[in-house]
């Protein structure tokens, strides 16, 4: 192990397990990768939303290891992963009733609550702060590795700090390889976004992050009345959730956001001699490719939900063409299209 928790490894293990029906024993893989985890390394694996990067969360030491593998800032919590529902008291000092009630609804899913916590995980999993933030995802693999490992596993996405999360194993191997103990291939994220983020601990829930499960949603369970507006993200406030304060989900290229046409802004951008991309719909390509030196197909302005599962592998897609800057459209932030919208304004984002 290096200075201040690193560990440098020759080689990241690769577990395959994509072919593995639910319906049948966990094979040795799931199993040699939860002892990993148990025994305090960092395992990358596939969640229904995007692949997360696990360690045994009541450890500082092996928490540690997600910090400096990623190099994500200590102040940015991390959200802890149950495998089964029971698990869940043993984190929290006490589970709100509007807590019970979205768990009741969407769990295993894509939903995180922010609740009171206990002691039993790493001060370094909360950052400090008075509360813990719990999801049990609903992807078979991410729940039989936790049941292996028997723990509790604080997990962010398994990509470099501040780049498109993980939607697929590769995308791992790219950001990670060498610096994690082993990365279990599981096949493509489903949702494509990060879990909705939603704080319990007040009279009415909030929204600090939105994701896979919309707003309407959250209302049909609560009502309206008991669902408050999203959280103001204010960058000088330590963060109450991953997602909140940082720069995310960017790739390196700037990325413009661009409302209406996109035509004059690439013009002007090729008119100064630079190389630009271009991302949008279907619907759009014949009117946008002729001013793009790469054009990257969202998916069709119909199917927005496909357009967020595709949305981090686009982001990778764009980075790779090498171009100096990228102009992408923008989407009505109702329904999934909030979250589509809260990702590609981070990535957009100068800080």
């Amino acid at each position: 192990m290096e200075r201040g928790g690193k560990v440098s490894y020759k080689q990241t293990r690769v577990w395959n397990v994509d072919n593995w029906d639910e319906e049948e024993p966990s094979p040795p893989e799931i199993e040699e990768a939860g002892l990993c985890i148990s025994r305090g390394e960092a395992v990358a694996f596939p969640t229904e939303t995007v692949y997360g990067l696990g360690a045994d969360a009541r450890s500082d030491e092996a928490v540690e290891q997600i910090f400096a593998a990623k190099g994500r800032p200590g102040d940015n919590p991390l959200i802890v992963h149950i495998g089964e529902r029971s698990q869940w008291q043993g984190l929290a000092s006490v589970i709100p009733d509007m807590a019970e009630k979205l768990a009741d609804a969407f769990w295993p899913g894509p939903l995180t609550l922010i609740v009171p916590k206990n002691n039993a995980v790493s001060e370094k999993v909360t950052a400090g702060l008075s509360t813990v933030a719990v999801r049990m995802p609903e992807h078979p693999v991410a729940r039989a590795l936790i049941n292996k490992a028997g723990i509790p596993v604080a997990a962010p996405s398994a990509n470099q700090s501040g780049r498109p999360s993980p939607t697929k194993a590769e995308h791992v191997t790219y950001d990670l390889d060498g610096k994690i103990a082993g990365i279990v291939q599981g096949g493509e994220a489903g949702y494509g976004l990060e879990s909705t983020v939603v704080d319990c601990t007040g009279e009415k829930a909030v929204v600090l992050r939105p994701g896979g499960i919309t707003r309407e949603q959250l209302t049909s369970v609560l009502g309206e009345e008991n669902v408050a507006e999203t959280a103001a993200l204010l960058q000088e406030d330590a963060p109450r959730a991953p997602g909140m304060k940082y720069r995310h989900y960017a790739p390196s290229a700037p990325l413009v956001l661009v409302e209406g046409s996109i035509n004059e802004a690439a013009k002007q951008a090729r008119g100064e001699g630079k190389t630009v991309g271009i991302m949008a719909v279907d619907e759009h390509r014949l009117e946008l490719q002729a001013y793009a030196d790469v054009f990257i197909s969202l998916g069709s302005k119909d199917e927005l939900s496909d357009i967020a599962a595709r949305l981090y592998d686009n982001l990778r897609l764009a980075d790779q063409s090498s171009v100096d800057v990228i102009f992408c459209e923008t989407f009505p932030k109702k329904g999934i299209g909030e979250a589509v919208m809260n990702r590609l304004e981070k990535a957009a984002s100068a800080s």
